[in-house]
């Protein structure tokens, strides 16, 4: 429910410049909480308007696209254009890009059930910790029995005492159980060891999964062929997370948790496809360029709306929000089939940085450059400060470098202070109190030379 201006806002946290970009995305997603408010009959005649982005690496498109999906809490996906292939060659299909964003969808609105449930899940992982704990050392039954949650909510007693125990044994008991339930709220069994039963998780064939299928049996089979499980010895502290994840799974309704995140993808889903001027053809009908326009015309229909058949039954892509990127330095949106071009109506141009840009994505953001490598090396007792002659200086030798080699666009700032830093890092060992360092402009200069910046730091480019 954010206006656009709040999403500019939300997006200017981490992201440097690029205005009109921002203002591009931010007007595209609003667009779909207008849609929301429609009648259905309305509602069904408007679909996205997909977005294009132009610009050299580096310089934010797919973070604008990643924190655009964060801020709505919508599912998303990164995808090369560049790892499909033309129906008949050896590669990814289309489809798959719709797949992974069905279960991504999935893990969002699984997250968001087990937050609903996180009380009980936790009380009912309590209760089964203090019964490993009270019975260690006797004979115990399978910890994947089922048991009611709501059981162990109310009752802190074990639902297996024994009814033939004394009175004074069941009191023992009881006293212990309490004895254990009060040190393991305190903290004070996190390193003790039990044993706890574990499903095995159950893949398909090497095979099989590089050739991209996912296949269940025991789905296949209606669940008759038995769960295999195991024991592990865990501490305390790793058994709770294991046993939360069990009863959290225990209360939750996966057949409700699949629909709901059908529709989420459905209505919300983002997909960011990258790399999309180098499936655009320049010309030349020689090399790998034939099966380019194959791979447009199989991302068309996905882009057009249509409907995809994955194992958790059929998804449109309808209403899926399509951002597409790509430098195109030596192709043009024009070089794409006209078809495509029409589906991404809305073109906008990510500049490129300047000396100023690069200052400021040292230090503005949330997540800046310079913040990090801070809080990395505060780890080791040692603190960082960036006076403003460093800052700039490399902001210039980011500039200077990107221009006269490889243009990496921002993360060439990673590069050059990971170079910079690298004797600091390499030293800083924590055995000593809290020590700050100054980087100043003296010391960016010894450090790089920038006439020279452009072969020293090849090395260090991913």
């Amino acid at each position: 429910m954010l206006t656009p201006k709040e999403i500019v806002e939300q997006l200017d946290r981490y992201i440097v410049g690029q205005n009109h970009a921002k203002r591009s995305v931010a007007i595209a997603l609003r667009n779909r909480y207008r849609r929301s408010k429609l009648s259905p009959e309305i509602r069904e005649e408007i679909t996205p308007k997909n977005i294009i982005m132009v610009g050299p690496t580096g310089v934010g498109k797919t973070e604008i696209a990643r924190r655009l999906a964060k801020l709505v809490d919508a599912p998303f996906i990164k995808v090369e254009a560049t790892k499909f292939t033309e129906v008949g060659y050896v590669g990814r299909d289309v489809d798959s890009m719709i797949r992974d964003l069905v279960e991504a969808s999935i893990r969002l609105c699984k997250q968001h059930w087990y937050d609903k449930v996180r009380i009980m899940a936790e009380s009912a992982a309590e209760q089964r910790l203090i019964d490993l704990l009270a019975n260690r050392g006797e004979r115990k039954k399978s910890a994947s029995a089922a048991r009611n949650p709501f059981q162990l909510l109310l009752s802190s007693e074990s639902a297996n005492q024994d009814t033939e125990l004394t009175e004074s044994e069941k009191l023992s008991r009881k006293e212990k159980r309490q004895k254990i339930t009060e040190d393991l709220r305190n903290g004070l069994l996190e390193e003790e060891l039990v044993e706890v039963e574990i499903q095995e998780s159950g893949t398909g064939s090497d095979t099989m999964i590089a050739m991209g299928i996912d296949i269940n049996l025991n789905e296949i089979m209606g669940g008759l062929i038995p769960k295999k499980t195991k024991t592990r010895k865990v501490h305390v502290r790793e058994a709770r997370r294991i046993l939360i994840a069990e009863e959290s799974d225990k209360l939750i309704d996966m057949d409700e948790v699949i629909r709901e995140a059908i529709e989420k993808a459905e209505q919300d889903g983002i997909i960011f496809i990258d790399e999309i001027d180098k499936i655009a053809e320049n010309g030349s009908i020689s090399g790998p360029e034939v099966s380019r326009e194959g791979v447009q015309r199989d991302i068309l229909p996905i882009v057009e709306g249509c409907t995809v058949n994955t194992k958790y039954g059929p998804v449109r892509t309808d209403y899926m929000l399509f951002i597409a990127a790509g430098a195109f330095h030596v192709s043009k949106i024009s070089d794409l089939i006209p078809e495509l071009q029409g589906r991404f109506p809305i073109r906008v141009k990510l500049d490129a940085l300047s000396v100023a840009d690069y200052e400021a994505i040292l230090t503005k953001p949330e997540n800046a450059v310079i913040k990090q490598y801070t809080y990395l090396l505060e780890a080791d007792n040692v603190h960082l400060v960036f006076d403003d002659g460093a800052k700039r200086a490399i902001a210039v030798a980011a500039y200077t470098t990107n221009e006269t080699s490889e243009n990496i666009g921002a993360r060439r700032l990673h590069t050059i202070i990971e170079n910079l830093l690298e004797d600091i890092a390499f030293n800083a060992s924590g055995e000593y109190p809290m020590t700050e360092v100054v980087v100043d402009e003296k010391y960016v200069n010894e450090h790089i030379d920038i006439a020279k910046a452009a072969d020293d730091l090849h090395k260090y480019i991913i």
